[in-house]
């Protein structure tokens, strides 16, 4: 499958570096397999550290293979496993530390926002849930582990 992520830089060599914020799934190296999702990534990339450049780095990825060769967890849809899944680790506590790869839905900055009313308990999880369900979410997959770069094979880049 082709993957793609949105940066202000060409990354053709992957790496896990430390992030800087509390992320859905934890540390690692984030795409996603849909275009337009990595293009407000650069987008938003190319903002925050002010540098006028924004990239589509393409890869490819053998999913199947990965799924038989990794630790891998993928949640289909939003629900009560992705909603503890992705408040676990924007507490700080990294729950994809167990995974070499997490795909699933994406919170961004108007999913977050439910989320942060649930944390909070201004919602219940039976609200939050119903709420997150009528967004569209796009995927994100996330690499956790140096092994899991492995099938993460550049393809080509992009300028936007």
């Amino acid at each position: 499958m082709r993957i793609y992520h949105g940066s202000d830089v060409v990354v053709k060599t992957p790496k896990i570096l430390a992030a800087n914020r509390l992320l859905d799934f934890g540390e690692g190296f984030y795409t996603t397999s849909n275009y337009e999702q990595a293009v407000r990534w650069a987008q938003r990339v190319s903002v925050r550290r002010n540098s006028g450049s924004q990239f589509i780095t393409i890869y490819e990825l053998d999913l199947e293979q990965a799924g038989k060769d990794l630790h891998v967890i993928e949640f289909k849809e939003v629900d009560g496993k992705w909603l503890d899944f992705i408040c676990t680790c924007r507490s700080g506590r990294n729950m994809g530390t167990a995974y070499d790869m997490v795909l699933g839905p994406v919170a961004d900055d108007n999913v977050y926002a439910t989320v942060k009313l649930f944390e909070t308990g201004v919602l219940d999880r039976e609200e939050t849930i119903k709420r997150l369900k009528v967004e569209t979410l796009y995927d994100q997959i996330l690499f956790h582990t140096t092994k899991s770069l492995d099938f993460c094979k550049y393809a080509d880049v992009q300028q936007i």
